[in-house]
């Protein structure tokens, strides 16, 4: 069963410490006592957004499904499409991200093809959020 334990938190917490120290990057990290963590990244010297528009509006796949640029200043990561959404120094960065994400003793043995469902726990990258607009700093 899907679980983020206080200790789980601990030992991603210590995982991505260095990672946004490397990026300069500042965000929290919720979810001790539920199924799933998320990491809310709040400022930081990566344009995510910005790459994301530029990454995506150069691909003719996203394209051709109707890919409009993001000017809201939040946007939630698909962890597992991130070499789709990002390149250079944000993709980079995202892909430390998860890994560091998949410290706390992660496992997925999952099968949706037999609706079987296993997993150490799910996480989740938000970049900004609804109401507080990610901030790019130099």
């Amino acid at each position: 069963m899907a679980y983020v334990s206080t200790e789980k938190k601990a030992k991603i917490a210590a995982a991505l410490k260095p990672v946004l120290k490397k990026y300069k990057l500042k965000g929290s990290l919720k979810g001790a006592g539920s199924s799933s963590i998320t990491l809310t990244l709040k400022s930081g010297s990566i344009d995510f957004i910005g790459n994301s528009n530029k990454t995506c509006s150069a691909d003719f796949y996203q394209v051709s499904r109707g890919f409009t640029a993001n000017t809201s200043g939040y946007e939630q990561v698909n962890l597992y499409w991130i070499q789709d959404h990002y390149s250079g120094k944000a993709l980079e960065a995202m892909q430390a991200i998860k890994k560091a994400l998949m410290a706390g003793d992660y496992y997925d043995r999952s099968d949706a093809m037999t609706d079987y469902f296993d997993t150490a726990y799910y996480f989740h990258c938000n970049i900004g959020s609804w109401n507080k607009p990610y901030a790019v700093t130099a």
